[in-house]
């Protein structure tokens, strides 16, 4: 588990950045946008809308102690290939002894349709071997607007991890994970103040300059959020969050 103080905003990294793309949102909430920082140049992500739900990413700033700006350049990234290297790499075992490595994954949050307090983080290989995330993504929630993360809100875990080392992802493939902002769906007695998510996909081996930074709104209604483990689909993934019952 990592503590992370820092501001870094959200982004897909790859070998060059090919284009600006625009965000759109679905009716199903407010505009979402973010920026993360790696190495000396702002790099970002692809955002791309489906039928009830909305996908964002963004870039990254150097700075330790960096604000969001508001400012979101998205761009498509080309993957990076995956060096020649013994074993199977298509087989989990493979996995457990290689974990993921941010420029060769793609990640968005979308708006899950027919649940407007859940998020699903998609995070997708696009190396070329399979490779391991931790069990689930780490997570913090807060305010966009503070100098670090000291006061953000962690959600709640599924118990018993224990089995595999890691969660195998294939190259191509899609691991997600659900997060319930709001489980109970109450009106009053939320946190004040939270804006934006903080996603480290892989909190066992990533350091915190990969953190992911994607806006929630200014509307966003926080209580108790639950964070369900890596699935290879959605309704796995949502599944495994109504499980979770120790805090991150």
């Amino acid at each position: 588990m990592r503590t992370f103080h820092n501001r870094h905003h959200a982004t897909v990294i790859g070998a060059t950045a090919t284009a600006v793309l625009a965000l759109a949102l679905t009716a199903c909430g407010g505009e979402d946008t973010g920026t993360k920082a790696a190495g000396s140049a702002d790099s970002s992500v692809s955002a791309a809308t489906s039928a009830g739900s909305s996908r964002s990413t963004g870039s990254v700033k150097t700075s330790d102690a960096v604000q969001n700006t508001g400012t979101t350049n998205a761009v498509t990234m080309n993957a990076v290939t995956a060096k020649a290297g013994g074993g199977n790499a298509s087989s989990d075992s493979y996995t457990y002894t290689h974990p993921c490595e941010m420029q060769k994954l793609s990640v968005h949050v979308t708006r899950r349709a027919g649940a407007p307090t859940q998020r699903v983080i998609e995070v997708r290989n696009v190396g070329s071997k399979a490779c391991g995330l931790s069990h689930y993504p780490l997570v913090s929630l807060g305010n966009s607007q503070s100098p670090d993360h000291s006061h953000d809100v962690r959600p709640l875990i599924p118990s018993g991890l224990g089995g595999v080392p890691a969660f195998p992802v294939r190259a191509g493939h899609t691991a997600y994970a659900v997060i319930d902002l709001n489980p109970s769906g109450a009106t009053t007695g939320t946190v004040a103040k939270i804006d934006e998510m903080n996603v480290l996909a892989d909190g066992d081996h990533m350091p915190n300059a990969d953190t992911l930074n994607f806006p929630l709104g200014s509307g966003a209604k926080v209580l108790k959020p639950k964070l369900g483990l890596y699935r290879n689909t959605v309704a796995d993934a949502v599944r495994s969050m109504t499980q979770a019952d120790t805090q991150s």
